[in-house]
């Protein structure tokens, strides 16, 4: 997707800081200009509540309005009208509310018309000095940018500009991960080289690679079939010339190293949404974390008992744009699971071996064959069963290695073995649920219909999306629970 990996959400954080703090300041402000020092606003019920409106009112108006997008690279114009758009939502949706909720004469319009007018001048100026203090701080330090892996597709004659502009931005750290040259000719000297267009694939697909950026001559065009499989595989592509492709593909202009491009990207994540959506990743990682703890405690005993070891099951899964991390469960294996996953390949309902199932896995701590051949279950099945065994993933995703909705994160062994159509599941983060897992179909046994349904989700991405998704993980667990 568009979003990109360390710290893309992070960095707007401050500027929405900036509007809820210029916000409350003309706030009280206006009230004092309007009624006096008598008292403050915060004092009296009505204002009080109007201000927490107000703050609602302008978090959402930002969002809407796209107020946090470039907003580094925003020249001063575009910054004033970028200040008075949200200012203008503010004040309109401010009105709308007062008129639905038939309590406009609680308050002084004279206070409301302040409030804007305040805001307006004071979150302007304030933008426009931290932005050129971040600036400088940026140049300062350029290990404060935030990175981005990319991989360039040039010929001879521009290679050397386009390198040079992407390591002069002041703005992100590109990461120049490998060159490909189209016409045989030199990368810059101290940059990785690939040869052909078919190896730069086969090196996105199993390297940490975020982008592509093409940089051709205008006579040029980029190939066709090598932006297909870099957006097949969620990854996205920005060619300084027009360029086409099929499908779903999203494509917008968008400025890199100093360039205006046109991108072409399996979908693509706003800084807003992105902001939204990990906010939403550390309050709903709280809850899970605490969860994760109780739930430990209570179960800890019947798994101890029955099987002695760690609690805990740390397992090496890929994340997004290949970065390896340790997926955390409770554990309901056996402690040698792992080693003897091999001796029971032959079960594997997943014929292609790109997924691992069993219709009864003899590894799960209690599960068992009785003399007279019936299959029982016990502890380990029970808390897979209700998914009690995935409240640790919540750790994981206070760290940033995961979020509550996304893709399923893969193994080492069964991420080697993907094809170009397979690496767009890593295009975001894996989540601890997601589309398929509530589509009625986590027992799939066909991976192409995991990846259909994964790739789905990306590229239909929407933050009302993750919260259907979570409602339907939701009433999935309680019938679950319901059922035992």
């Amino acid at each position: 997707m568009g979003e990109t990996r360390q710290g893309g959400w992070l960095k707007h954080a401050d500027f929405m800081l900036i509007d809820l703090v210029c916000l409350h300041v003309a706030f009280v402000a206006a009230y004092f200009l309007r009624f006096g020092f008598g008292t403050i606003p915060y004092a009296v019920p009505e204002y009080r509540s109007l201000v927490l409106i107000l703050s609602l009112i302008q978090i959402g108006g930002s969002i809407a309005a796209g107020n946090l997008n470039h907003v580094l690279r925003r020249g001063k114009a575009d910054e004033l009208w970028s200040v008075a758009v949200l200012t203008a939502l503010t004040l309109a949706l401010a009105a709308l509310y007062m008129y639905a909720a038939h309590n406009g004469t609680d308050y002084s319009r004279l206070q409301v018309f302040y409030t804007v007018g305040v805001f307006f001048v004071l979150d302007y100026f304030l933008r426009c000095w931290h932005k050129a203090a971040a600036v400088r701080r940026l140049r300062k330090n350029p290990a404060a940018r935030r990175t981005r892996s990319v991989l360039v597709l040039s010929d001879g004659d521009n290679v050397g500009n386009i390198v040079a502009d992407l390591q002069a931005d002041v703005y992100d750290h590109f990461e120049i991960r490998a060159v490909t040259l189209v016409d045989g000719g030199k990368a810059p000297e101290g940059l990785p080289q690939i040869d052909t267009v078919d190896e730069a694939l086969s090196f996105i697909c199993r390297e940490w690679v975020d982008e592509v950026v093409i940089c051709l001559p205008a006579q040029s065009a980029a190939p066709t079939a090598f932006v297909d499989a870099c957006a097949e595989m969620g990854v996205a592509v920005h060619s300084v010339l027009p360029l086409a492709t099929q499908g779903r593909n999203v494509q917008y202009v968008d400025e890199v190293g100093g360039r205006m491009v046109l991108t072409v990207s399996l979908n693509h994540v706003s800084p807003a949404q992105a902001f939204v959506k990990r906010t939403v990743d550390i309050v709903g990682g709280l809850v899970g974390s605490l969860l994760a703890v109780v739930i430990g405690i209570v179960i800890a005993p019947f798994i101890l008992v029955k099987s002695p070891g760690p609690l805990l099951f740390k397992q090496e899964r890929i994340g997004k744009n290949g970065k390896k991390f340790k997926l955390l469960k409770f554990r309901s294996m056996i402690p040698d699971a792992e080693a003897k996953k091999q001796d029971l390949a032959a079960k594997n309902r997943v014929a292609d071996g790109m997924m691992f199932k069993l219709d009864f896995d003899p590894r799960i701590i209690g599960n068992r064959v009785t003399a007279d051949g019936k299959q029982k279950t016990g502890i380990g099945e029970f808390i897979r069963k209700t998914s009690l065994d995935e409240f640790p993933q919540f750790f994981n995703v206070l760290k940033g290695e995961m979020s509550l909705v996304g893709t399923r994160p893969p193994t080492p062994d069964e991420w080697e073995k993907y094809a170009f159509r397979h690496r767009a599941r890593l295009a975001q983060k894996p989540g601890i649920t997601g589309l398929w897992q509530v589509s009625g179909r986590s027992d799939i046994t066909d991976f192409e219909e995991v990846v259909r349904l994964d790739t789905e989700y990306i590229a239909n991405f929407k933050l009302s999306l993750d919260a259907k998704i979570l409602l339907k993980t939701l009433v999935v667990l309680f019938r679950r629970t319901g059922a035992r």
